[in-house]
């Protein structure tokens, strides 16, 4: 019975070990359903970092796998990544950065993760290249767009819950029932 108590304790030490920890604070994450390419996205974290700048993090979930393959295919053709490791993405992740007054965002980094939520591939936007610059854009200009919906976390603006399709009515009036004829 020790054996076993210990060897149960030894597997959840490593389960526990293996999964990567998310620091994500249950009340701030927010599904918001599916883009018009039907990827289902999520906020993960929002608000002001320790320097008082606005951020948001998004996930977006594959769920169209014509996307999927073509990100699939970029990781590998740009990012010299094995069909294995490239084929094993389950999900993104996107920071965003707002200018104080909300009008503006620019994207701090994307990163590529397996199921298990090991990082295939990231880059992080800090300025410290010409590739890498962070290029600030209007709010406007991509309205409906995961980032404006963040931005109304972020600044507490008008926030509706997501739109729940409604019950389909029940019809008053029975189904026909269809009767076929013998055939002879």
């Amino acid at each position: 019975m020790k054996k076993f108590v210990v060897f149960a304790l030894l597997i959840a030490l490593i389960a526990a070990l293996s999964v990567p920890a998310m620091a994500w604070d249950a009340s701030k994450q927010k599904e918001l359903g599916q883009d018009r390419n039907k990827m289902t996205w999520y906020i993960l974290d929002y608000g002001k970092d320790s320097n008082g700048v606005p951020f948001a993090v998004a996930r977006k979930y594959y769920t169209n796998t014509t996307i999927k393959n073509e990100t699939i295919e970029l990781l590998m053709s740009k990012f010299g990544i094995s069909p294995e490791v490239a084929g094993s993405l389950y999900f993104t992740e996107y920071g965003y950065e707002y200018t104080a007054d909300g009008k503006q965002f620019a994207q701090t980094y994307v990163r590529h993760y397996d199921m298990l939520g090991n990082e295939i591939h990231g880059t992080v936007y800090d300025d410290s290249t010409e590739a890498t610059k962070k290029n600030f854009i209007a709010l406007s200009a991509v309205a409906g767009s995961t980032p404006a919906k963040a931005a109304n976390y972020v600044f507490g603006r008008n926030v509706a819950p997501a739109k729940k399709s409604a019950p389909a009515k029940s019809s008053t009036v029975p189904a026909k029932r269809v009767v076929r004829s013998k055939q002879k």
